[in-house]
């Protein structure tokens, strides 16, 4: 049972709203809406793998090291770079040989947030067993898990490292796993103007991202799907983009034409630096993203039915836009130490 959250951070809105256009007043219910972006106290640590400092700085070695991989060539962070949000910038990810794989980096920003079903198509039960498979995948770090446990079992300073985290020195696939994944939780984001705004500077963000956020709650409907203090419903849609044998969650609840297209919900944290966009990066802006939900994707009878087009002008697109803005933090080298906030809980 993973510790509670000190704020709610996945709250459903409304749809139906009050077009918040250049000279119409705040919608009525902006107030409401506020409260529930605001930021927790502390991050969530399951209480099968707890929080320590020891297990966590383990994790950050074995996070950058390209120990990892086959050939000595590729680490975790070769794919989720600190500089680029944690993605790496292009349309999908590259494999060992530079060329693409079928889906682009996901952002490991806030991931302990995300509940379960983790990877685009879900196919990740938890955070813990997301390492195994890009370790041991030929065209990844090609490295079997057996393989790297005897690695890092000759390595006396991983040896120690272990016995530090563990109270034993002894290196297996549970403890790897346990310490990736507890450095991965203190990956949040930094503080940013939509969250001064949130706690009561009111000149954090200007009118237009004020005007944004009122569609984003209300007639764009867009926070239906992009909840919460993440900015995620952690769950999967069809908002008609994928096409042919680009399948989503589907692919493991194949009886649900609902679902066969559907791809997880992503963070919109820091979303201005994590171009392009979709699971297949298939979308090349923000101004691009906006224009596919004003016309609603493909229409097809598994596209969710909360995607339909949204008849935006002009201006309220450029207002979804000012919002989105205020959702990241400096760019560049601000990321990477903002990243590592330690919210964690006291020991």
């Amino acid at each position: 049972m993973a510790w509670k959250v000190g704020a709610a951070v996945a709250v459903l809105l409304g749809f139906v709203g009050v077009s918040g256009g250049v000279g119409s007043g705040p919608d009525p219910r902006r107030a409401g809406w506020r409260d529930a972006y605001r930021a927790p106290t502390e991050i969530p640590f399951p209480a099968e793998n707890p929080y320590t400092a020891a297990k966590a700085e383990l994790g950050r070695r074995l996070f950058f090291d390209p120990i990892l991989s086959g050939d000595g060539t590729r680490a975790c962070a070769t794919c989720h770079i600190p500089d680029l949000a944690w993605g790496d910038g292009r349309a999908r990810a590259a494999t060992r040989q530079q060329g693409d794989m079928d889906l682009r980096t996901p952002t490991l920003l806030n991931i302990a947030w995300q509940d379960g079903s983790l990877g685009w198509d879900g196919k990740f039960r938890t955070l813990e067993s997301v390492a195994a498979m890009p370790m041991a995948a030929p065209g990844n770090m090609n490295l079997p898990m057996p393989d790297a446990l005897t690695r890092l079992s000759s390595d006396p300073s991983y040896a120690a490292a272990f016995a530090e985290a563990f109270a034993d020195p002894a290196i297996t696939r549970e403890r790897l796993e346990a310490a990736l994944a507890t450095f991965q939780r203190l990956i949040v984001t930094g503080t940013t103007p939509f969250d001064r705004w949130i706690a009561g500077q009111e000149d954090a963000i200007g009118e237009p991202a004020k005007r944004g956020f009122d569609l984003f709650n209300g007639r764009a409907g867009c926070a239906s799907c992009h909840s919460g203090w993440s900015f995620t419903d952690n769950s999967f849609h069809d908002i008609g983009v994928g096409v042919g044998p680009d399948i989503g969650r589907g692919r493991y609840k194949p009886t649900s034409l609902a679902l066969q297209y559907a791809f997880k919900t992503p963070t919109l944290r820091e979303i201005g630096q994590r171009g392009p966009y979709m699971h297949d990066g298939s979308v090349p802006t923000l101004s691009a993203v906006i224009d596919l939900y004003n016309r609603g994707g493909i229409d097809r009878p598994s596209r969710s039915r909360s995607i339909k087009p949204l008849q935006l002008t002009a201006a309220e697109r450029a207002d979804l836009l000012a919002f989105l803005a205020t959702l990241s933090t400096s760019a560049g080298r601000d990321l990477v130490t903002i990243s590592f906030a330690a919210k964690a809980p006291a020991p």
